[in-house]
Formats: structure tokens, C-alpha cells, sequence
């Protein structure tokens, strides 16, 4: 199957964590690093890549930070990981000329289909529903908890 990336990974983690830290101030990019163990060097540019998408909004300057950009229940998993694939398209190699005609023909589209079946299934997964998971298992954290936390 495709793999999880890093910054897959990172970039789900930082949509969740948005979703469960933010409360009257958004919340900043350095309190995702302390939380979830992102190097910063990801995480800056997955959450540019995630506000361009409409994924989070941002804020700039001293009360700054990130909000999700729609109601969890309109940010779909599949969303998150596509932002972050063509992030990540963008380095990879395109050459025609390597693989095999078996490659070109059989493996990569059976590769490709798979993909497609899966990124299907992530594109009925939302944020919700990842919310409601953590919840489950005792993971999340109310906005109110940090309310009083005024970003310096």
C-alpha cells in the first residue's frame, strides 16, 4: 500500500491538534511542535501548505496561529493527505525512461488503483471523526484548558 510519509503524518497531527487546542486565540505553530514532537523545519511548511488549501486559516503576528479553516466535519482525511502528496510530487522523479515495461504496465497501475481505492476511503473520514477516536481513548484536550494562555 502507499506509504505514510512524515509529513503526512505531521500534517494530520497538526490538523488534529489544531482541532483540539483551539479555543479564543488560535493556536501557534511552536505550542504543535511541543505537543505533538513535529520538527519545525516539517511543520512550517506543511501548515503554509494546509492554509493555502483552505485546510487551516493563519493568523500572522503576536496573537497569531492557526484555526481550521471549515467545520471539522467538512475537512476530510483524504484532503489533508493530498495536500501533503503533492507537496511531496514535487520532488519526486518523473523519468518515463525507469522501470520496466512490467512496471509501466501492470505494477504502477495496479499501484495506482490501489491508491485510488484508498484515498476513496480517506475522503469519508473527517477531522469529526478523528476528534471523536481521540476522544474515545481519552486524548483530548478542551480549548478551555488553555484559554487563560496568552501567545507572547
Amino acid at each position: 500500500m502507499p506509504r505514510l510519509s512524515k509529513k503526512t503524518m505531521f500534517a494530520i497531527e497538526a490538523v488534529l491538534d489544531v482541532a483540539f487546542h483551539v479555543g479564543e486565540h488560535p493556536v501557534r505553530s511552536g505550542d504543535i511542535t511541543e505537543r505533538q514532537r513535529i520538527p519545525k523545519r516539517y511543520l512550517e511548511q506543511v501548515l503554509q501548505h494546509l492554509v493555502r488549501a483552505g485546510i487551516l486559516n493563519g493568523k500572522r503576528g503576536p496573537r497569531g496561529g492557526y484555526r481550521l479553516g471549515r467545520d471539522k466535519v467538512d475537512i476530510t482525511l483524504g484532503e489533508v493527505v493530498r495536500v501533503v502528496r503533492n507537496l511531496e510530487v514535487e520532488t519526486e522523479p518523473s523519468d518515463p525512461a525507469i522501470g520496466s515495461p512490467l512496471a509501466h504496465e501492470v505494477v504502477w497501475p495496479l499501484w495506482e488503483k490501489l491508491r485510488e481505492e484508498m484515498m476513496s476511503q480517506l475522503d469519508n473520514i473527517t477531522i469529526e471523526d478523528l476528534c471523536q477516536r481521540a476522544r474515545a481513548k481519552g486524548l483530548d484536550v478542551s480549548p478551555s484548558a488553555h484559554a487563560d494562555h496568552v501567545p507572547v
